[in-house]
C-alpha cells in the first residue's frame, strides 16, 4: 500500500518536473527567436532545419553517401554557426548581462511608443515652423471608418518625412485630413465634419472647424498646424487647445499613445480588435 502511494506521489512529481522542464526549454528558445528576428540569422536556421531533415531521409531510404555527407555537414556545422551567428550570439549575451533579454517585448513597446512622439514632433516642428498647414486626426475608441473612406488610402508607417511631403502646399493631398490608427498612416486627404460651433474664433479657418468638427462627432484627438501663423492646436472632447508648446504636444501624444496600447495589448502592438 505504501510502495503504491509512493509510486503514485513520484509519477505526479515526475510529471509536474517534466512540464516545467518542457516550459523553460520554450521560453528559452522563443526568447532566442525574439533575439534573432529580423536577422539573416532566421534564414540561416531553416537552412540548418533543411539539413537535419535531409540527414534523417537518407538515413531512411538508406543512401550511405549522402548520409555521410550530411554527418560531416553537421558535425562541422556547430562551429559554423558560432562564426556565422556570432553578432546575434554577441547581442543575446549583451542583453543577459543587462538583465534585459526577458524584457524585450516590454523595451520594444517603450522605445518603439518613443520613436513615434520623435516623429511626430519632428515634422509638426518642421511644419509650424514654415507655416505648412496640416490636420492629423489620431482614431482611438470610436471608429472613423466613415471618414477613412474619403480620403486617399496609404497604410504607410508613421515617419517625420511622410508626414511633411503630405502637407506640402500645392500637393494633392495637403488640403485634407490625415487619420492615424496607432502606428499606421491610414489615409491622407481625408473631409471631416465642419464645427457649427459659435464658440470657434472667426480668426480661425476650415482646419481648425473640421479639428473640433471630428471631436464633437467621435473621441478622436487632432492635431492642427495653422497655415497662418505656423500655431499648434489639438482637439478632443470638442475642446479646442490654442497655441500649445511643442512640450505640450509632446505630453498629448504620450497620453494617446500610451492609452492606445494599453486598451489594444495582446495581439501585437496596437492590433485592431
Amino acid at each position: 500500500m505504501l510502495l503504491g502511494k509512493l509510486f503514485e506521489e513520484t509519477t505526479t512529481l515526475h510529471l509536474i518536473t517534466s512540464i516545467v522542464d518542457l516550459l523553460i526549454v520554450w521560453f528559452v528558445f522563443y526568447q532566442l527567436i525574439n533575439v534573432i528576428k529580423g536577422t539573416k540569422a532566421i534564414q540561416l536556421i531553416k537552412g540548418i532545419f533543411f539539413i537535419i531533415i535531409g540527414r534523417a531521409v537518407s538515413d531512411f531510404l538508406d543512401l550511405t553517401t549522402t548520409t555521410q555527407i550530411f554527418d560531416l555537414v553537421l558535425q562541422w556545422g556547430f562551429l559554423a554557426v558560432i562564426v556565422i551567428f556570432q553578432p546575434e550570439l554577441r547581442r543575446a549575451l549583451e542583453q543577459l548581462g543587462r538583465g534585459r533579454i526577458f524584457k524585450k517585448s516590454a523595451v520594444n513597446k517603450e522605445d518603439e511608443l518613443q520613436k513615434y512622439r520623435e516623429e511626430m514632433i519632428t515634422a509638426v516642428k518642421y511644419m509650424a515652423k514654415r507655416r505648412i498647414g496640416a490636420l492629423i486626426v489620431f482614431e482611438r475608441e470610436t471608429g472613423l471608418k466613415d471618414y477613412i473612406e474619403t480620403g486617399t488610402p496609404m497604410h504607410a508607417d508613421l515617419t517625420s518625412g511622410l508626414l511633411i511631403n503630405v502637407f506640402v502646399p500645392n500637393t494633392p493631398l495637403h488640403d485634407g485630413a490625415m487619420i492615424i490608427q496607432g502606428d499606421k498612416i491610414i489615409t491622407a486627404g481625408s473631409y471631416l465634419p465642419l464645427s457649427e460651433s459659435n464658440k470657434i474664433s472667426k480668426d480661425l479657418g476650415t482646419r481648425h472647424r473640421a479639428a473640433v468638427g471630428i471631436s464633437e462627432v467621435t473621441d478622436a484627438f487632432t492635431v492642427v498646424i495653422s497655415e497662418e501663423t505656423g500655431d499648434i492646436s489639438t482637439t478632443i472632447n470638442s475642446k479646442l487647445n490654442k497655441s500649445i508648446s511643442l512640450e505640450d504636444l509632446e505630453e498629448e501624444l504620450k497620453d494617446y499613445w500610451q492609452i492606445t496600447n494599453n486598451k489594444k495589448e495582446g495581439g501585437g502592438l496596437f492590433a485592431r480588435k
